[in-house]
């Protein structure tokens, strides 16, 4: 057993007092090697020492004695993700990105409009036309990168799950979303600075579960990663 222990800093919130769930599940999955499906079991709250029991086979992460999470090794995401649009395709279409007039956590790390420059990822995926993918430009920054310059695989687990949410939007009135489950494919590697492709697509709905694939390009379109997402619909007024 393996026992990490720290804090989620601020700038990696997702809703205003609680953890991006795409960052936080990649955080819980990094011990771990090959295909890893998360889950969350409760808000990650901020700026709170948290402690994260892993072994080879799976990681819990504690709030004291509440667990906020758990993760465990899977099959590789067996997901053909469309073909990408070019970076500057996307980036076209990422003007039309619907939380651009429509956003419920406009402050958060990886799709907030508010979040700045080199602080949030500002991934803000919009309609590829003639097709129910959207797509984004992304240049990750070199905070987001280890001591070799490659991005670490939190952030591209904090890429896949915003865009995939996104992907099943928009929501019919008075339903809100929340990431029921995540399971990623990391496949290869970018580095900061690259001009990078970020994808979401939907596969339907079962009863209250939305299901979602989406997917990071690395230049010339090639795979690095992958995702599919199980979306949980919930009251508006639960994130009220």
């Amino acid at each position: 057993m393996h026992i990490d222990r720290f804090e989620i800093a601020q700038r990696f919130c997702g809703p205003p007092r609680s953890g991006n769930g795409g960052y936080v599940c990649g955080l819980m999955a990094r011990r771990l090697n090959g295909a890893v499906t998360a889950r969350l079991k409760a808000p990650p709250p901020l700026c709170t020492a948290l402690r994260l029991e892993s072994s080879q086979e799976q990681a819990v992460l504690y709030d004291g004695e509440t667990i906020i999470g758990e993760a465990r090794i899977a099959h590789p995401v067996e997901v053909e993700p469309p073909p990408p649009p070019s970076y500057e395709q996307a980036r076209q279409v990422s003007a039309s990105f619907l939380g651009f007039t429509n956003h419920r956590f406009p402050g958060c790390f990886v799709c907030g409009p508010q979040r700045k420059p080199l602080d949030g990822l500002r991934i803000f995926p919009g309609p590829v036309d003639g097709a129910s993918t959207i797509a984004a430009p992304w240049i990750p920054d070199a905070s987001l990168a280890d001591e070799s310059g490659s991005v670490r695989p939190e952030f591209f687990w904090s890429a896949l799950d915003c865009t995939g949410g996104f992907a099943v939007c928009p929501l019919p009135e008075g339903i809100a979303i929340v990431l029921g489950e995540l399971s990623t494919s990391i496949r290869g590697a970018i580095r900061a600075g690259e001009e990078c492709v970020v994808t979401g697509w939907p596969f339907g709905v079962d009863g209250r579960k939305r299901f979602a694939g989406s997917a990071v390009f690395a230049p010339g379109g090639r795979l690095v990663a992958v995702a599919r997402a199980v979306w949980i619909d919930v009251p508006a007024q639960s994130w009220a």
